[in-house]
């Protein structure tokens, strides 16, 4: 007398298969788990969820900052020369020359090749290149090796990397005295001339 076959524990699968979709008692991993996918196979190199099988196609994503996502860059690309104001830019990176009399953004970079002539304040700023003028950074100024700060440079904390050069005068501002542009930030004292 035969025994009837026993049912399949998840339906579709073939006879006989487990849920990891191997035939019992043929394990080719060591350590291998089912897979919590029926029937599905994993593509060779792709990843393993926890439990041995592929990851699932709606893992959850670390969503991008907003920040980054949104803020609104202006490049000036090497070569390219820009004189004029430029308003509404979050992020400024100089990869050519620009010629302005007063620039607003939240960062400045200045690439090794970017020369930037004018007034600009801004919250952080990198220097790589040159820059001539009026600099005004409520958070930090790093200037890198191959840069150059010519003019008057305000900052509250300050970065330099040995090769950079800052040359004419620095002030380092505080909360007591906060950076107004075409206004000398520490009016009873002397500036720093370098």
């Amino acid at each position: 007398m035969s025994l009837p076959p026993k049912p399949n524990a998840m339906p579709g699968l073939p006879q006989g298969m487990n849920p990891g979709g191997m035939n019992p008692g043929m394990n080719t991993a060591p350590n291998a788990q089912p897979s919590p996918f029926p029937g599905a196979q994993p593509r060779p190199g792709a990843p393993s969820g926890p439990m041995g099988g592929p990851l699932a196609a709606s893992a959850p994503q670390r969503p991008q900052a907003p920040q980054e996502a949104e803020r609104r860059t202006l490049v000036v690309g090497k070569g390219i020369s820009l004189q004029g104001t430029v308003s509404d830019a979050e992020r400024l990176v100089v990869e050519g020359t620009v010629e302005s009399q007063m620039i607003q953004a939240h960062e400045l970079n200045i690439s090794g090749t970017g020369v930037f002539k004018g007034e600009v304040e801004v919250e952080n700023a990198e220097v790589a290149g040159v820059f001539d003028g009026t600099i005004t950074a409520r958070g930090n100024l790093v200037i890198r090796a191959t840069g150059r700060v010519l003019g008057v440079a305000r900052c509250r904390r300050l970065q330099v990397e040995d090769g950079g050069q800052l040359s004419g005068r620095m002030e380092m501002l505080t909360d007591n005295n906060p950076p107004r542009m075409g206004v000398p930030a520490f009016p009873s004292a002397e500036p720093a001339e370098v």
